[in-house]
């Protein structure tokens, strides 16, 4: 079999037969460049990084991803100053209004959430400024972030199956079931929480084009019906897409918190009490388990138990989030 060293693209040639039958992985340091390469080898994974060896992975095809991560359509600058603007104890409604204003489509669609039934005050907002007042400012800035999240979570993912509005609606779910969580075990994470929800797939969208082109070995991966997607984009890629996630959001200049929850958002144990990982984790699966937006990606994704006691979460609880949830899919989706 051949292995690649994910830090120099170094190729090795290893004899299967001396490889140790008892093991799931063994690791063996580069001749090259002194790094660790970890090999695989439970349930045939080895099969699997053989097949893709002809393709770059590891911190080489990461690296590759990343300089090309600039390309990408970024959080517009009308978030970000919102966002400066609102920690700022010096700032006013009047200053938060002006900033939005300079992207009118931003306002359009700002104004159009704001006068839908789900907010209430359907047909009374007129101005941004106006919104600020009626919705209070951390509403408008919910607003704010689906207007500007919009254009981007938009896209058909082909190598995810995901067709045109799948992921924004599954970006919508997670953001309103992480909004409805933090809201029911720690209020003042709410509005982090729901910003962290709607960006926290966003590594999907970047790695989309290398699962596509590798996608005969992701298909064969996901038959033998024993990992998930994301075990596949480990042993495929090297890394899986909540890593390309949490580098997007240090570029996005979001808080090292909310980027390292969505780093882990899959494994929240390893994320050393990070609670938002844990809201963001009991989301997910509860938008996957919602079937808002799913795509081949959704198999095989349990909820972690230690989660569940972490954000509180009963079966009632989770029955009443997945409907909120569910609800405002809809609802945004019907305005948007």
């Amino acid at each position: 079999m051949q292995i690649t060293c994910p830090y120099c693209a170094k190729h090795y040639e290893i004899d299967e037969s001396k490889l140790p039958k008892s093991k799931n992985q063994i690791s063996m340091p580069c001749k090259a460049c002194k790094g660790v390469i970890t090999i695989q080898l439970g349930d045939d994974l080895a099969r699997f990084v053989e097949m893709a060896a002809e393709f770059t992975s590891g911190e080489t095809l990461k690296e590759q991803i990343t300089k090309t991560v600039k390309d990408l359509p970024p959080m517009p600058q009308v978030a970000q100053k919102a966002r400066d603007i609102l920690t700022d104890p010096n700032s006013s409604i009047s200053d938060l209004a002006k900033v939005i204003e300079t992207d009118q489509g931003i306002v359009t669609r700002v104004l159009k959430l704001a006068n839908s039934s789900y907010y209430g005050i359907s047909g009374k907002v007129s101005s941004v400024q106006h919104a600020s007042v009626v919705l209070g400012t951390a509403t408008l800035m919910e607003l704010v972030t689906l207007a500007c999240s919009q254009g981007f979570l938009s896209e058909s993912l082909t190598g995810y199956e995901l067709e045109t509005g799948d992921f924004w609606q599954h970006s919508l779910a997670v953001a309103a079931a992480s909004q409805a969580i933090a809201k029911k075990c720690a209020p003042g994470l709410e509005q982090d929480a729901f910003s962290a929800g709607l960006v926290h797939d966003v590594g999907k969208l970047i790695l989309d084009p290398y699962v596509l082109e590798r996608k005969k070995i992701f298909d064969e991966f996901i038959k033998t019906g024993k990992r998930s997607f994301l075990d596949a984009e480990k042993t495929i890629l090297g890394f899986d897409h909540a890593d390309l996630a949490a580098d997007v959001c240090s570029q996005w200049q979001l808080p090292a918190e909310t980027a390292n929850a969505i780093r882990f958002h899959h494994d929240p144990v390893d994320s050393k009490g990070n609670l938002l990982a844990n809201i963001l984790h009991a989301a997910d699966v509860i938008g996957l388990m919602s079937g808002i937006g799913t795509g081949v990606d959704g198999l095989l994704y349990q909820m972690d138990d230690n989660a569940l006691a972490i954000t509180k979460l009963d079966d009632e609880s989770l029955g009443d989030v997945m409907a909120h949830a569910v609800e405002y899919v809809a609802q945004t989706s019907e305005q948007l």
